[in-house]
């Protein structure tokens, strides 16, 4: 149970952002950013697009009729200071983006809160042998299928956005049984997972927030990951980093993976990797020169919506 400081249950206002754009798939994850800049719990998206999996529950929700991005804001001191930072930021990305909106606001409780946003999740094959599925739902995989259960928390998202979908797919293709491999920003763990289950020997995870690290480490544990290959810790980008790896995923925000491209070549072995993902298309020219200036030939480029993904390879 979610307890306030006083040990009372909490309260929460749910914020849910419907809109008209051009853009659907990049106005979501501004939106996003908007409430996870507040500490939202629990952004959950509305897509009309999107098609129910075969192996979705039979309580699966119903498919909305217009996007829209929900998050829930804790009833305390500062609800309505983040309520006037969270319209200001969206009046904002309007004008910026064409966008036509409008915020509703609705009480929760505890409990309405804790599991509300739960059943948005659904398991998903991001590839055809690799599977995400939240702890609460139930799949029966195929024989050659390897299942990454993930129990996100409240902060943390199933894995299953188009970046983490890219990173997914670019380390089956290229991770190599005995692979040793960094993780930065690891989230809730799931790069971390799909890595060990696809045959790294040694896997290390790295977030600059420590319940990312807590959560991570219970999911690793959830699927069953041999401990004694694992090593997860709080900080920033690869500060702090030991060692060198055959292969580094960097998950995160362009702009980050900009400032990431200074360091990150002290940690890739020479001849090793960089996967890098959470880059919007607007930022793709840019992050290909930086890559090119830090000594990394690019091997692939991906695309998902707007969404970008790169492979580079260190000069060996």
């Amino acid at each position: 149970m979610l307890l306030g400081d006083w040990g009372e249950q909490m309260q929460w206002i749910e914020a849910k952002i419907t809109f008209s754009s051009g853009h659907d798939a990049l106005v979501v994850d501004l939106i996003a950013d908007a409430f996870y800049s507040l500490n939202a719990k629990g952004v959950v998206v509305d897509d009309p697009l999107l098609e129910p999996e075969e192996s979705w529950a039979p309580d699966a929700v119903e498919r909305p009729t217009r996007p829209a991005v929900t998050g829930y804001l804790p009833v305390n001191d500062l609800l309505e200071n983040h309520r006037q930072y969270l319209e200001q930021a969206i009046s904002l990305l309007a004008a910026d983006h064409g966008i036509e909106y409008k915020i509703a606001y609705r009480p929760m409780d505890e409990e309405d809160w804790a599991e509300s946003w739960k059943r948005f999740f659904h398991p998903q094959e991001i590839t055809p042998r690799i599977v995400v599925k939240p702890t609460w739902r139930e799949y029966a995989p195929h024989a050659d299928q390897h299942v990454v259960e993930i129990d996100p928390g409240m902060a943390f998202g199933t894995g299953t956005h188009p970046t983490t979908s890219l990173c997914v797919q670019l380390l089956e293709a290229y991770l190599k049984p005995g692979d040793t491999i960094l993780d930065v920003g690891t989230g809730s763990g799931i790069l971390m997972i799909v890595a060990a289950k696809l045959g790294a020997a040694r896997i290390a995870g790295i977030d600059l927030d420590p319940m990312a690290v807590d959560v991570a480490r219970g999911n690793l544990r959830l699927n069953g990951i041999d401990p004694s290959i694992t090593a997860l810790s709080s900080g920033n980008l690869v500060q702090g980093i030991a060692g060198h790896y055959d292969l580094v995923v960097a998950n995160i925000l362009a702009e980050v993976i900009m400032d990431l491209l200074d360091d990150v070549t002290h940690v890739v072995k020479p001849g090793g990797l960089f996967i890098c993902s959470g880059i919007i298309e607007p930022f793709r020219t840019r992050v290909a020169e930086k890559m090119a200036i830090c000594g990394f030939e690019i091997l692939n480029v991906r695309h998902e919506d707007d969404w970008v993904a790169f492979v580079g390879q260190i000069e060996g």
